[in-house]
């Protein structure tokens, strides 16, 4: 069985206006949720063993946040290019690419597509993922390159003001 995770970055900062949108690190509450919502993850009995992140400095460091929580250095978080302003072929190329050893991975991304991409592996509908947010489904295939066509099962959908969390 594979899981995968899709995250969307914690939320940022947005302190100084003239800084690129690729550069706003997190602000105080995004370096809260992190932690929090990798306990949570912890909690649904998934264990990561893969982290793949957006290049951008706020997806990073919420991968690195996950990555710490499940015992992994930020050395081991894959960067993909491709997951900052991504397309959906650019998530389907990423998880088709990943290594067939890893058994639960999580991406770190950004919205809009983050939310277009959860919606399309499921019949669970989500609106918009919050910052934080993380949707997880899985697939009884032993290879990502499968799960384009693979029959998915929604896990679950949490994110830091859920309060059912």
């Amino acid at each position: 069985m594979k899981v995968l995770l899709l995250v969307r970055h914690a939320k940022s900062s947005w302190d100084d206006i003239t800084m690129k949108d690729f550069d706003r690190p997190l602000n105080e509450r995004g370096k809260k949720d992190a932690p929090e919502m990798a306990e949570r993850v912890k909690e649904h009995g998934v264990k990561l063993t893969h982290f793949v992140s957006s290049p951008a400095k706020r997806a990073r460091r919420t991968a690195r946040f996950f990555a710490e929580a499940f015992g992994a250095e930020k050395d081991d978080i894959q960067i993909v290019e491709a997951l900052y302003e991504p397309t959906m072929q650019a998530f389907a190329d990423a998880v088709a690419a990943l290594p067939d050893d890893q058994d639960a991975v999580a991406f770190f991304s950004h919205n809009p597509t983050i939310t277009d991409y959860v919606n399309s592996l499921s019949n669970v509908r989500v609106d918009d993922m919050p910052t934080c947010a993380v949707f997880a489904v899985s697939m009884d295939e032993k290879s990502w390159s499968a799960f384009a066509s693979a029959d998915k099962q929604f896990l679950f959908f949490d994110y830091p003001k859920n309060p059912m969390g």
